[in-house]
């Protein structure tokens, strides 16, 4: 004997099936967009000139002013790692939190890049 659901049941199970197929690929074409670090973030350089860059990407390793910056204020919402090198590596880096400024020694490497912490 073989049982099976009404009509109603089977249309129901095929739109929490589609539903959830739509919210999937919704979430997916989401994650694509450029998100950004709303905000921004403003640095000293060497020759004492102010640079502000407004909401840059959260996305890969950002390259400051030729000479780097001794001093660094982040206005964003995300925290970010500043670097003494220009391809965000190494180990001399400094962590500065949303709404923090971190501003060098006069002896000590310029900041020369950055990313964010997401």
């Amino acid at each position: 004997m073989s049982v099976t659901a009404p009509p109603t049941v089977l249309r129901r199970r095929a739109g929490i099936a589609a539903g959830a197929a739509l919210l999937t690929l919704a979430a997916t074409g989401c994650s694509g967009l450029g998100r950004t670090a709303v905000g921004p973030v403003s640095y000293t350089t060497d020759r004492d000139e102010v640079v502000t860059v407004h909401s840059p990407s959260v996305k890969g390793c950002h390259e400051m002013a030729r000479g780097g910056a001794r001093k660094v204020e982040n206005r964003t919402l995300i925290d970010m790692i500043m670097y003494t090198t220009r391809d965000c590596s190494g180990r001399g880096t400094a962590y500065v939190a949303t709404t923090f400024t971190d501003a060098n020694a006069a002896r000590a490497l310029p900041w020369r890049s950055y990313r964010f912490v997401h």
